[in-house]
């Protein structure tokens, strides 16, 4: 009978796996990692929550796709709390983790990916769905929508906690990877596997959408008088979701590859000198994405701008207030905005653009 080490040290686990904690990252070194890390963390942070906050303030957002490119938001805003914890618990402290502290470490990041690909994986149906009646949103209700977000961080929670429920080689060290040292290769096999499989599914999945939308448009604007702007907006909106899914693609299969060749127990591919390259390409993603929403949503970006902006100028109202009476503060310089492609508004960025929105809707 194997004998288990649950009461081991990680320092235990990676001499006998002969894994590099990088020791040299010490003095001026760990302490650039971390400035550098902080300061892309506080991004993930501020920029996620303010594609949150755009699409609970903005009324034109209030629909399936953006809920769920919200939810998205939210898991990179998850991710930058696992890059928060990681950044504190590598490196030479790696040795002096607990076996439990070192499963929530890697737990943390696992749910943070499952997150964001599952979630990719509901906004390809939802695409589907709508793509395939010719329009711009589904008909999924709130509830629907709400069920499907609250599945897919069960999912997300559970994959994380596969490896602390039993799936690890705390009872069998002669399985353990190199890369993570009490996770067991098979389960490296089955998880990085299972992601590339997900990621080329996805990817065809898009493909083909993309190609029926280009094809319809083509067929139906030869026979139709309607807006132009209005025919292109399915196709904008996927522009923008497989912009999204192949940043995402390109920033994890690097890492997927390396832990699968891990799990394969490849010695001379030399996994240990690009593993920390790959983790920053990985967190790289989740600075990407809001910035992807900006550039190709306009109206994301102007909702943006405007809560920023309103956001200071209320300051600089609060100490004009008792000088001015009691007026508009803030003008709009387009109040009559229409939905435009890429559901563009054409109003004010900092001001009473609501005004407008309820005269549209």
């Amino acid at each position: 009978m194997n004998e288990c080490y649950y009461d081991k040290r990680m320092d235990f686990f990676y001499n006998k796996t002969k894994t590099d904690t990088a020791d040299e990252w010490t003095g001026p070194q760990l302490i650039g990692v971390l400035c550098f890390g902080t300061f892309f963390c506080l991004f993930i942070f501020i920029s996620n929550s303010l594609v949150i906050a755009a699409v609970v303030k903005n009324k034109r957002f209030h629909f399936p796709f953006y809920y769920l490119l919200a939810n998205l938001a939210a898991a990179d805003f998850f991710a930058g709390i696992a890059y928060v914890f990681l950044m504190f618990n590598t490196g030479p402290v790696s040795k002096t983790l607990t076996v439990n502290r070192w499963f929530l470490r890697q737990g943390l990041l696992d749910t943070s990916l499952t997150a964001s690909l599952v979630n990719l994986l509901v906004i390809a149906v939802e695409r589907h769905m709508s793509i395939m009646r010719m329009k711009i949103h589904s008909n999924l209700t709130k509830k629907r929508v709400t069920f499907l977000i609250i599945s897919i961080w069960a999912i997300a929670i559970f994959m994380g906690a596969v490896p602390t429920l039993g799936w690890n080689c705390l009872c069998d060290i002669t399985v353990c990877s190199s890369l993570a040292p009490i996770y067991s290769r098979s389960y490296l096999v089955f998880w990085s596997v299972l992601n590339l499989v997900v990621f080329f599914i996805m990817v065809v999945v898009y493909i083909r959408i993309y190609m029926y939308v280009q094809r319809k448009t083509n067929v139906l604007s030869s026979h139709t008088s309607g807006s132009i702007s209005r025919r292109r907006t399915p196709v904008k909106l996927m522009k923008t979701v497989m912009t999204v899914l192949g940043a995402f693609v390109v920033c994890w299969t690097p890492g997927l590859v390396v832990l699968l060749l891990d799990g394969l127990n490849c010695t001379d591919c030399g996994i240990q000198n690009v593993k920390r390259w790959f983790l920053l390409l990985a967190l790289l993603n989740s600075i990407m994405n809001p910035i992807i929403y900006s550039y190709k949503d306009d109206e994301m970006w102007a909702t943006m701008k405007r809560m920023i902006c309103c956001s200071s100028e209320d300051k600089s109202q609060e100490r004009r207030s008792s000088r001015i009476p009691s007026t508009v503060l803030c003008r709009s310089t387009d109040t009559s905005g229409h939905y435009m492609e890429d559901g563009i508004i054409q109003g004010t960025i900092c001001g009473k653009g609501d005004l407008g929105d309820k005269g549209n809707s």
